[in-house]
C-alpha cells in the first residue's frame, strides 16, 4: 500500500508533543496535513513536516486517508463523527467522548462505514505498565487482589486553559484527563467493574474542574482498584503499588516518553523510552525484594499498528469498545461522588 497520508486536527500539546512526532516516525504514514489557526504553528508545521496547514476540516478532509483528531475535548465527538462522514478512518486523543453512550453511537457509525476507528490510549505503551502486564502474566505476583496507580503531580499554581478552567461541557478536569489512562490501564489488567466509589474535589482557586479525585473500582473478579489524580501532591505515591497473593510490584516516577517528547527527543534516538536504572521498581515482599529493569516504553508501537490495521486490516491498537467501558467507569465516578455513594455498573 501507498504511504498513508495523515491529516492532524489541532497542534496544540497533544498534536505538536505526542501525535505529529509520532506519526512521522512510523513507517506508512506521512503527515500531510495539519488544521490549526494559528500562523505561528502553520509556519511550524510546514517546516518540520512539510504539511500544508487548513484553517477548517473540511479542507482538511481531502488532502488526507486517515484522520487524527487532537483537538480541545469537546470537539472530538462531532469532528470524528464529520471524519469519518468524510469517508475517513480516524484516530481520536483521549477521552473519546463525553459520555459512553457518545462513544457507542461513534463507533457504531464507524462500524456502519467499515471504517477503522480506534483512541490514543498511549499510557498502555508506558514502559511501568508493560513490564507490570508482562510480571502478572508470568505469575510472579500470584492473584492480584489490589491495584493502586497514580498521576500525582504538584502544580499548586493552575496553567489556565480550557482543562482546567472549562467546566462540564469543556469535558475537562483530571477525570477525564490522567483519570482516562488509570481507568483503562486498571481495566486491561483487571477486567470488567461492577462497582464505582469516587471522591472527586476542586482545590485550587481558578479551577472549574476537578483536580484532586480518588476512585474505587470493584472488578468482576473481585479484586480492587485505587486510583488517584491529583495536581496538588507536594509528595507523590508510588506510581504503581500491585499486591498479589505472592509478591508485590512497587514503581515509583513516571514514564519517560513524554518527557522526552518534550524535549524535542525522537522515537528513532538512542534511548527513547529507556527508564533510568535509579527508577526501576521492586518486586518481593518484607523478607526478600529485587530489582525489575523496566520494559522500554514504545508510544511509536499504537501508530505502527494504526498503519498495520489500515494497510492489512490487522485489529486496531485500541479497540473503542474498550474505551465505551472506561467511560461508563468515568460517569459513575462522577455520580458517585456528586452522591456520595457507591454505584453499581454491572
Amino acid at each position: 500500500m501507498s504511504e498513508i497520508r495523515v491529516g492532524l486536527v489541532g497542534y496544540g500539546t497533544a498534536g505538536a508533543v505526542f501525535h505529529a512526532p509520532l506519526i512521522h516516525a512510523t513507517p506508512g504514514l506521512s503527515l500531510a496535513a495539519v488544521l490549526t489557526r494559528d500562523p505561528g504553528r502553520a509556519a511550524e508545521v510546514a517546516e518540520k513536516y512539510g504539511a500544508t496547514a487548513v484553517k477548517e476540516a473540511d479542507d482538511l478532509w481531502p488532502l488526507c486517508d486517515l484522520a487524527v483528531i487532537a483537538s480541545p475535548n469537546r470537539t472530538h465527538v462531532p469532528l470524528a463523527t464529520a471524519a469519518l462522514n468524510a469517508g475517513r478512518p480516524v484516530v481520536v486523543d483521549k477521552p473519546l467522548a463525553r459520555t459512553a453512550q457518545e462513544a457507542r453511537d461513534l463507533a457504531d457509525l464507524a462500524a456502519r462505514k467499515r471504517l477503522m476507528l480506534t483512541v490514543f490510549q498511549n499510557r498502555r505503551w508506558d514502559g511501568d505498565f508493560l513490564t507490570l502486564r508482562r510480571l502478572v502474566a508470568e505469575g510472579a505476583l500470584g492473584d492480584v487482589h489490589r491495584f493502586e496507580s497514580r498521576f500525582e503531580r504538584w502544580r499548586p499554581v493552575p496553567k489556565g486553559g480550557w482543562r482546567e478552567s472549562g467546566g462540564a461541557d469543556e469535558v475537562g478536569g483530571l477525570l477525564y484527563d490522567l483519570g482516562s489512562h488509570l481507568v483503562d490501564q486498571a481495566l486491561q489488567l483487571l477486567g470488567p467493574v461492577r462497582e464505582v466509589y469516587a471522591e472527586s474535589d476542586v482545590r485550587r482557586q481558578g479551577v472549574g474542574s476537578d483536580d484532586d479525585s480518588f476512585l474505587a473500582l470493584t472488578h468482576d473478579s473481585g479484586a480492587r482498584s485505587h486510583l488517584w489524580v491529583s495536581a496538588l501532591a507536594a509528595r507523590p505515591g508510588p506510581r504503581f503499588r500491585v499486591l498479589g497473593s505472592s509478591a508485590a510490584y512497587v514503581k515509583h516516577g513516571l514514564d519517560v516518553q513524554e518527557e522526552q517528547l518534550r524535549a524535542g527527543a525522537t522515537p528513532d534516538d538512542p534511548g527513547f523510552g529507556a527508564d533510568p536504572e535509579e527508577q526501576w521498581g521492586t518486586l518481593g515482599t518484607v523478607d526478600s525484594a529485587e530489582r525489575v529493569r523496566t520494559e522500554p516504553g514504545s508510544y511509536l508501537e499504537f501508530y505502527q499498528a494504526v498503519a498495520a490495521c489500515l494497510g492489512s486490516g490487522s485489529p486496531p491498537p485500541v479497540d473503542p469498545r474498550d474505551v465505551v467501558d472506561a467511560l461508563a467507569v468515568i460517569e459513575a465516578a462522577r455520580r458517585s461522588a456528586a452522591d456520595h455513594a457507591v454505584i453499581r455498573i454491572r
